[in-house]
């Protein structure tokens, strides 16, 4: 297999990853369960070599999580 087919199978992993997490926040499933998903995706991105790239998407997820189990409403958008 070429190195450019696991790359992008690579990223298709960790996208499936932070949208199962997102998903199962948005259904009200258990928490840790959305932790375990977004874990796996730092997980799968450390493997290929894509850490850098994915982990502040999963930082801004787990820090929301956090947020979540403190009580404390999410973030407002920012005005347009």
């Amino acid at each position: 297999m070429e190195r450019a087919d696991l790359g992008e199978k690579s990223r298709e992993k960790i996208r499936k990853l932070l949208v199962t997490g997102d998903n199962r926040l948005k259904q009200g499933v258990d928490p840790e369960k959305a932790r375990q998903s977004f874990l796996q995706a730092l997980d799968a991105a450390r493997e290929a070599g894509l850490e850098d790239e994915v982990r502040p998407l999963v930082e801004v997820r787990l820090a929301d999580l956090e947020r979540l189990s403190a009580g404390s409403p999410p973030p407002e958008p920012p005005a347009s």
